[in-house]
């Protein structure tokens, strides 16, 4: 369940240490050996489902549903980044997200992460399994 408008919001941050498996050329999204868009995304997906994990009823999930993200800064490999969502607005079932990634260079990412809160066996149903 969404939290109460007195609680505070919701929030958590995942670092990473960027490897080769992070960059845009081992997702496929580009030449070089930086940290991946694609990466930042799930980076910042992955701490927005930190953020949720002790608001949520027995048999929830969060899903994603809109992803909003400036990539502002190349990393490289060696190189840690730390990313950070905090629970902006709840809108019903509806969760969006302020994220940023930020690095000892400064601010490599910053957007915006909308979710759902779905019941985990129905979504699963919808999806065919």
């Amino acid at each position: 369940m969404p939290p109460r408008a007195d609680s505070t919001a919701p929030s958590a941050t995942v670092t990473l240490t960027v490897g080769h498996a992070d960059t845009a050329v081992a997702l496929g999204s580009g030449d070089v050996e930086v940290l991946a868009t694609p990466r930042i995304v799930a980076l910042c997906e992955e701490a927005t489902c930190i953020a949720m994990v002790a608001q949520l009823e027995e048999g929830e999930t969060t899903v994603g549903t809109r992803v909003e993200l400036a990539h502002l800064l190349p990393i490289a490999v060696g190189q840690q980044v730390v990313a950070e969502a905090t629970l902006e607005k709840t809108e019903g079932r509806r969760l969006t997200f302020t994220v940023s990634v930020t690095s000892e260079k400064g601010l490599v990412a910053a957007g915006k992460i909308t979710r759902a809160v779905v019941v985990r066996k129905d979504f699963l149903e919808r999806a065919g399994e």
